[in-house]
């Protein structure tokens, strides 16, 4: 089966195709525009991305959209975890503020809601991961706020960051979200839960 997944993030491409193994998975095809994440939920924003690639390339698409929530900070950054030092902000910018914002030690939820839509078909597949934010960031891994990010189902006390990609994976919200896509193309329809519209 292939799936076109609607972002030509070449970390996330890289990402979901490890995590779904046993599809093809695609980036969106050059030409294709996509909507602005202007949604006030991560489902809404995936749903947008999902229903604009499907529609261009009348087949199967995904799409995620993932974020940390910061405890101290009220969730925030949430949605807007890739522009939260502003528009164009690099991940560097991004981590570096909330490190600013942030007490050490506070808590951190990273979000990941991943849309399917095929046709009429429409579902979500929601997963997180819960910890801690560091002192300073660590590792050489990962993107965006895993060398800050100390996942709780990690001892040891390292970062996202300093996970080889199958530790990441078995924890990540990503890939608990991809894992429960798997499982409902896989014939379990009690997962996920179907878009309001």
């Amino acid at each position: 089966m292939t799936l076109v997944l609607s972002t030509r993030n070449a970390h996330k491409v890289r990402e979901f195709a490890g995590l779904l193994e046993g599809l093809d998975v695609e980036p969106l095809p050059d030409g294709i525009e996509l909507p602005p994440e202007t949604g006030e939920t991560f489902a809404e924003n995936a749903l947008g991305k999902a229903r604009a690639a499907a529609e261009a390339t009348g087949g199967p698409a995904i799409a995620d959209d993932s974020g940390v929530e910061s405890a101290a900070l009220g969730g925030a950054p949430g949605v807007r975890s890739a522009r939260f030092a502003g528009e164009g902000a690099s991940d560097e910018e991004n981590l570096a503020l909330l490190l600013r914002e942030a007490p050490a030690g506070s808590a951190l939820r990273y979000v990941c809601v991943v849309a399917y839509v095929d046709g009429d078909v429409e579902r979500l597949f929601e997963g997180d991961c819960t910890g801690t934010l560091a002192a300073e960031p660590r590792g050489s891994g990962g993107f965006g706020y895993d060398p800050a990010f100390l996942p709780d189902d990690v001892p040891g006390g390292r970062t996202m960051a300093e996970l080889s990609p199958e530790e990441k994976d078995a924890i990540s919200h990503r890939g608990r979200a991809a894992r429960e896509l798997l499982a409902w193309l896989a014939g379990d329809r009690s997962r996920g839960t179907a878009s309001a519209g």
